[in-house]
């Protein structure tokens, strides 16, 4: 490994990664995030009891356009043809929410932003949405 910033060139200026030569590969990444909340209001969560509709599909289905939409939101972030992009819910039965969000690709650069990204947004959607009752 390299102490060199990539994102660097020799003037010490952003750019972006010339990629030209990588190989294409599949590439996997996984990121979660947890999410604690009263015990009444992940058990509203789960029972589809929230005013703003079905929380999780909600949430889901940004976390999935996000991982889409990440080169837009990351300056030097490579856009990247998705092949998955799959985010699932567990719950301890009390007060925390865990996402998993997996992304995967054939490329040739990884989608760990993109997996961080879904994520994230999976997670602030969960947030956005309970955050009258929470």
């Amino acid at each position: 490994m390299t102490d060199e910033l990539s994102h660097f060139n020799e003037e010490q200026r952003a750019h972006m990664v010339d990629v030209t030569k990588k190989s294409e590969t599949q590439r996997r990444a996984i990121a979660t995030a947890t999410l604690q909340m009263e015990e009444a209001t992940l058990r509203r969560i789960k029972d589809g009891l929230i005013d703003k509709g079905d929380v999780l599909a909600v949430a889901q289905v940004a976390g999935i356009m996000a991982a889409k939409k990440t080169s837009e939101l990351i300056p030097m972030c490579h856009p990247i043809m998705t092949t998955k992009v799959n985010i699932m819910f567990t719950d301890d039965g009390k007060d925390h929410l865990t996402i998993l969000a997996e992304v995967v690709t054939i490329g040739k650069t990884g989608v760990e932003m993109e997996a961080l990204t879904a994520v994230t947004v999976t997670a602030l959607t969960v947030y956005d949405m309970c955050k009258a009752i929470e």
